[in-house]
């Protein structure tokens, strides 16, 4: 019975004392295991940033859905839906009014799906730029930029989008989607896009 229990003891020393050698290498120990734990040790640094872009999430659901969005993903960890034309999230513009930052009732459905989107996909970012067309200084029209940049963050912050996934700047009208100086121009040139960080 003891002669028995001998190799068992053994056996489980062994792998305590594996167990250890495994612990200390963690702890950078520069012998060959070392530099495994090293390689398997990266994506576990990733972690702690990964948690702190989970705060922002209200609910647990979340989390859940962000994986379902990480399985649909590409290779640069978006939606393949945000460029299907077929998908809302394809439509990335917000058209203004003159020498307005309201966004329009039409464009609210279009802004609801892009804070969907965010929500479900918390390590998603994106920059909102706000543009104007050519009509006065440059620097009322950064400033009107900034403004309709803001508004579309806002409308996205209010709907539960966690504040640092959205960077929003301005253009002013030094990014004119159409150059010509007519009305309807002028009216493709007030806007604001969304882009997605990595795309």
């Amino acid at each position: 019975m003891q002669h028995g229990k001998s190799p068992r003891n053994l056996l489980m020393s062994a792998l305590v004392a594996g167990a250890v050698a495994l612990l200390s290498a963690c702890s950078s120990t520069p012998d060959a295991p070392a530099k495994v734990e090293e390689r398997s040790a990266q994506p576990g640094t990733a972690t702690p940033s990964t948690q702190g872009l989970s705060t922002g999430t209200a609910t647990p659901g979340n989390v859940t859905s962000a994986g379902t969005v990480g399985a649909n993903s590409n290779a640069d960890g978006l939606d393949p839906a945000l460029r299907d034309p077929r998908s809302p999230l394809s439509k990335r513009s917000v058209f203004f009014d003159y020498d307005s930052f309201t966004v329009k009732d039409d464009y609210k459905p279009l802004v609801e799906a892009h804070a969907a989107y965010l929500k479900r996909a918390p390590k998603a970012r994106i920059v909102v730029e706000g543009n104007t067309d050519e009509r006065g200084s440059r620097e009322y029209n950064l400033a009107l930029g900034q403004k309709r940049s803001e508004a579309v963050k806002k409308v996205m912050t209010l709907l539960g989008v966690n504040e640092a996934q959205i960077e929003s700047v301005s253009f002013g009208e030094e990014k004119p989607r159409n150059p010509a100086s007519t009305e309807s121009a002028w009216a493709e040139n007030r806007r604001a896009d969304i882009r997605y960080v990595g795309e």
